[in-house]
């Protein structure tokens, strides 16, 4: 079977593989889309954590079950998606019910080779099942429970003003589930065509450029002068992940999604006056996968809304490095895999 490695920042090739064989405790699943995220897009520039070369990139996935090992909850054809984080159920966060932090945890496409394979091991106890979502909707799902799962974190109330900081498909994912909780979003972001989507497709009342505008005028102006009470980063980018503090309100939360290799750098007085709290929200769990499948399910979010590029896989290679132009005004781009 084909598969596409990240052989070292900037080189993508394609190689063969042998298929995978079904072992114990494991399913095999036929890939049949592949949504490419920040995480593929950070590795690719060399600048994702955690991470080593080669590597098979890629974990949101969507396909169909073709063998399994000790899961009667699933038959051979269901649709499905798997949760790309494997812990060991030992150590401390496990044991605290927070696995999506696992101390020994190996993401897919991270810490070992992921989904830009034709098919793919995973544990059956990964599976989850997805039989009334689309095969994008299905691939969706992991970076909406990403950001289901940030919100959850940063605890968003009904009536909070909630500043996302980064437009891309995770601040997208925290702006749907901060609305659904009831919270007053703002966004910022400096891709004018993103701010434009959010206006229009998620109909987002504010929205801040900080590279043509004033960004602390305009959120003073905003909030009456309160400024934000949850601020969230969901950017990657380390200078925006150290100015975030500035646009907090006394008193408020400071989230970090967004993830990169350098230290977290603020003011020490910016922090302490304002009785900060700062937060990491990492991967996300099996129950926010369910919840996010739920609320597609109900119509409460229209993912499908996201996807903007639309790629044959043997195309990848020669067309990665078009995603990361701003002026290509991409916000989700997914694979098509060739045995459809």
């Amino acid at each position: 079977m084909e598969s596409l490695i990240c052989v070292e920042p900037g080189l993508l090739e394609y190689r063969d593989r042998e298929m995978p064989e079904l072992q114990g405790g494991r399913a095999i699943i036929k890939i049949k889309r592949i949504g490419i995220c920040g995480t593929d897009l950070h590795a690719y520039q060399g600048t994702q954590p955690y991470f080593s070369y080669p590597r098979i990139l890629g974990h949101e996935l969507s396909g169909d079950l073709v063998a399994c090992d000790d899961n009667p909850v699933f038959n051979l054809g269901d649709k499905v998606t798997f949760l790309p984080y494997y812990s060991c159920g030992k150590c401390v966060a496990c044991k605290n019910g927070k696995s999506n932090c696992c101390v020994s945890i190996q993401v897919c496409g991270v810490h070992i080779d992921g989904g830009m394979v034709e098919y793919i091991s995973v544990p059956s106890s990964s599976l989850i099942p997805g039989p009334n979502l689309g095969y994008e909707e299905l691939a969706l799902v992991e970076p909406l429970a990403i950001g289901a799962h940030g919100i959850k974190r940063a605890e968003v109330q009904e009536g909070e003003t909630v500043l996302i900081v980064g437009a891309g498909p995770i601040g997208i994912a925290a702006m749907e589930f901060a609305r659904l909780a009831g919270g007053l979003v703002f966004v910022m972001d400096t891709n004018e065509s993103r701010l434009e989507f959010c206006r229009k497709k998620l109909n987002v009342n504010h929205t801040i450029n900080p590279s043509t505008e004033d960004s602390m005028g305009a959120l003073r102006e905003i909030t009456s002068g309160k400024m934000p009470l949850v601020v969230i980063d969901a950017t990657g980018n380390q200078g925006a992940i150290n100015n975030g503090l500035q646009y907090l309100a006394h008193g408020g939360r400071y989230l970090l999604i967004g993830l990169q290799k350098g230290d977290l750098i603020f003011s020490h007085p910016e922090f302490h006056k304002r009785e900060a709290t700062l937060l990491g929200s990492r991967n996300a769990t099996r129950k926010d996968f369910l919840d996010v499948i739920d609320t597609i399910d109900r119509g409460l979010i229209q993912p499908l809304s996201y996807v903007t590029h639309r790629l044959d896989f043997s195309r990848v290679k020669k067309e990665f490095e078009n995603l990361l132009k701003p002026e290509n005004q991409v916000i989700k781009a997914m694979i098509e895999m060739p045995n459809d």
